[in-house]
């Protein structure tokens, strides 16, 4: 690692770089710049004229190879896109793709090597990537690239631990523990709050990961490398081409969340290989782990019956079998070897239950370790494509090194072939990978509800967090649905039947807040029968046509609407603080609506139900208990 006053030195070249000349990249509205330095050296971002990242350091650090030299511009080749993308079972039915590009080709004085730097701007953002064109093998201990946030701004952000599965804080970078990894995204304001920006990355396929580290009051690039490979953290076939940084930005933290900048930065899927997606259906699905104990439900056929039973009754798509469904399998999650993954438990006809589940309307989800899909990948899946299986579930990757992010990329090519539906656990955050992929419904990579049988940190604050920080990103199977509610005070863990922190008001608009378009529901069938709210999670879809975001601070509250047809579904949840939501219906067409409303009851788990007709002229006022929540919908009225 360098020094502080190595940084510091790269740093203040980096800047006089940018005073010389830069080349400027703007988005099509004109208000965000990206200034890259025309020796290749740095780049800046600012956005209505205020800076957003100071010059910050660009590069590569090459691995058996010399490091690049002067870098002087050859050619700059620019581009503007504007298209509309159609989007399957995700939070919008389309993607506008708008962008002002360009591809600025350097040459390093004396060797003639050259490096590309493909640079594009949105409204909503920035993003850049370096490339290199070579048929030989490109080796790389990491990259220079170096964010410095303007005005050491506190930030959300989070450490980097296996499953992507901690808390945001919000911290100052300067005060960033110098020796510990942060995850993507990083979530910052502005000195002037005008605006709000993530920093992440896109488009890992062929690539590797990344997380930050502190230096200074700057962000450093680390490339994650497969755990005990000595050596370079990447290295590739032939010739370079890395993740794309990006940088998106809004006016407010909340209109982040609508963004679709990670998705556009990934490849468009390949049609004439896989055909269309229509076959991609989002939905509801029980889940047999959650309520059960931590070691998991051993086989039994009565109980997966008892699930589907639950899921047909509901209306709900689909039913997940978790561990121990296979046979050998041990008490829950071990990748043993005696456990096959493309047979079923002694006592449990796999085939007979697909039958039995289709028959009630329900396809069948299955949990496997990744550790034995791996080697088998095309045997397995052949094997459940032939059973009648709908999709899967891969669990306990922990890693997103190359050979891991290669192994995404190799599932989600073989289910999308087999028209299965994929859910990763113990996952990454997202880099847009769904957009090529769509079957790639869903996936972790989030402390989310199971930790409740574990320990406290799925608080009310964190719950308020995850809107703002990981879901920007990507969909998030959070794993909502807890009914046997509690407050902060009066939570305890439980393995079996374990409890929330949280109000039933707000178990009921994590379904609108949270982007999941496989979602759970993922208590026991015993604790919704009869009880208040559970016609809503019945009701409600888990894909959406748009998305709005309406008011709400990170960590305190949020009030997000999202449109399925013509109906219009909010939901509003708060911290540690009761509060009243007041709604403006600005957004809703004109003409009379019929307003739907769960709100926060006198108990912990009590709801109330009420209607009334609203127009757009109308402000909804939402009183929400602390920890709590309400769900709205709004449609139409006769």
């Amino acid at each position: 690692m360098k020094t502080p006053s190595l940084i510091a030195a790269a740093l203040a070249l980096a800047a006089a770089g940018a005073q010389a000349a830069d080349l400027v990249v703007t988005s099509p509205d004109g208000r965000i710049a990206l200034r890259i330095a025309d020796d290749a050296s740095s780049f800046g971002i600012s956005r209505g004229g205020e800076t957003v990242i100071a010059p910050s350091p660009l590069g590569l650090e090459l691995d058996g190879q010399p490091a690049f030299g002067l870098l002087k511009l050859e050619s700059r080749q620019d581009s503007k896109v504007d298209q509309v993308v159609p989007l399957v079972a995700t939070k919008a039915a389309s993607a506008r793709d708008h962008y002002v590009g360009t591809t600025l080709a350097f040459r390093e004085a004396g060797s003639g090597r050259r490096l590309f730097i493909d640079a594009r701007a949105y409204d909503d953002g920035v993003a850049f990537r370096y490339r290199m064109a070579s048929t030989d093998p490109v080796k790389l201990r990491s990259e220079r690239t170096t964010f410095v946030p303007a005005g050491d701004p506190a930030c959300l952000v989070t450490p980097v631990d296996g499953g992507h599965e901690a808390q945001f804080e919000r911290q100052r970078i300067s005060q960033l523990k110098a020796d510990a990894a942060f995850d993507v995204p990083v979530v910052c304001a502005t000195p002037s709050g005008r605006t709000h920006y993530a920093i992440t990355q896109a488009h890992l396929q062929g690539y590797t990961g990344a997380s930050f580290r502190r230096e200074g009051e700057a962000l450093r690039l680390q490339l994650s490398a497969e755990p005990g490979r000595p050596g370079p953290a990447f290295v590739s076939t032939g010739g370079l081409t890395t993740a794309w940084r990006a940088v998106m930005m809004a006016d407010r933290a909340g209109d982040l969340i609508a963004s679709q900048l990670v998705g556009n930065l990934n490849p468009a899927p390949d049609h004439d290989k896989f055909g269309d997606f229509s076959w991609v259906q989002p939905g509801k699905t029980s889940w047999d782990w959650w309520s059960g104990p931590l070691e998991g439900v051993k086989p039994d056929l009565a109980a997966y019956k008892r699930f589907i039973d639950f899921a047909a009754e509901s209306g709900f798509r689909y039913h997940l079998i978790d561990a121990g469904w296979s046979h050998g399998a041990g008490p829950c999650c071990e990748a043993l070897p005696s456990t096959d993954i493309a047979r079923a438990a002694d006592g449990i006809d796999m085939p007979a239950l697909v039958r039995y589940a289709a028959d009630k309307g329900v396809g069948l989800l299955l949990w496997v370790h990744w550790q034995h899909l791996a080697p088998r990948i095309d045997e397995v899946l052949d094997t459940y494509a032939r059973w009648g299986i709908k999709g899967i579930k891969v669990d306990f990757m922990n890693r997103d090194d190359q050979d891991m992010v290669a192994f995404y990329q190799r599932v989600a090519e073989a289910t999308a072939k087999r028209h299965l539906l994929l859910d990763f656990h113990g996952a990454y955050v997202p880099a847009g990978l769904q957009r090529t992929y769509p079957n790639f419904i869903t996936q972790e990579g989030v402390l989310g509800a199971e930790w409740n049988k574990m320990d406290r940190r799925v608080t009310p604050r964190h719950n308020l967090m995850l809107p703002y920080t990981r879901m920007l990103t990507g969909p998030m199977d959070y794993t909502p649905g807890g009914f046997r509610n509690a407050t902060p005070q009066t939570f305890e863990i439980r393995a079996v039947m374990p409890l929330t922190q949280t109000t039933r008001g707000q178990a009921l608009a994590m379904y609108v807040v949270y982007d999941s378009p496989l979602q759970m529901v993922s208590d026991d069938p015993s604790n919704y029968r009869g009880e208040a709210g559970f016609d809503f999670i019945k009701r409600v879809p888990t894909a959406w046509d748009e998305t709005r975001f309406i008011q709400g601070e990170p960590g305190q509250d949020i009030v997000l609407a999202r449109r399925s047809g013509k109906t219009w579904y909010l939901g509003a949840m708060t911290s540690d603080e009761a509060r009243t939501e007041k709604v403006s219906l600005g957004f809703l067409p004109p003409g009379r609506w019929k307003a739907t409303v769960w709100q926060d009851g006198e108990g912990v788990r009590q709801v109330q139900r009420s209607e009334r007709r609203v127009t757009r002229q109308d402000v909804l006022s939402l009183p929400l208990s602390a920890a709590g929540g309400a769900a709205v919908i709004l449609e139409p009225a006769p």
